[in-house]
């Protein structure tokens, strides 16, 4: 079962009241940031390639067709007993970009990050509702604990 976005609400900040929606929460572009060199997945592990962060003009990030990382800008605890997933709102999708995210665990907390992919020069605005996570009830024998626990957490 879905949680309610005022459930959601409770697991993120900082927040406003306009971020809270119906069935889920709208997350902000926090950074945005272009991958420089190779990274790599093994089985034993992983290498995040090397990013260059974009610096906004007066508050506005423009971007070329491409792919980048966007850093929310809110703090998300994903609750026992419960996942999260991230979607692009539809404004995104409707000015041809859209947002790739992965599976968020019980027990993670930090300022995550997704895959920004804009097949259309488009400027955004730091601090602009990007992307909408809802929370749904799971069961977990165990809560996160991997290596992007706490990240960007200042």
């Amino acid at each position: 079962m879905f949680e309610s976005g005022q459930y959601g609400g409770n697991h993120i900040s900082p927040i406003e009241s306009a971020q809270i929606q119906p069935n889920g929460v709208d997350l902000t572009a926090g950074t945005i940031e272009r991958q420089t060199s190779a990274g790599a997945l093994t089985r034993d592990g992983k290498m995040i390639g090397d990013r260059i962060a974009l610096e906004p003009t007066d508050g506005v990030f423009s971007l070329e067709p491409g792919a980048y990382i966007v850093g929310y800008g809110e703090t998300v605890s994903i609750p026992n007993g419960h996942i999260g997933f991230i979607y692009p709102r539809s404004s995104l999708m409707r000015n041809s970009c859209m947002l790739h995210t992965a599976v968020w665990d019980a027990g993670y907390e930090g300022k995550g990050e997704g895959l920004l992919e804009v097949h259309y020069d488009i400027e955004i605005e730091q601090g602009a509702r990007i992307a909408q996570i809802v929370f749904a009830e799971a069961d977990h024998e165990e809560t996160y604990d991997g290596s992007y626990q706490g990240e960007r957490l200042d």
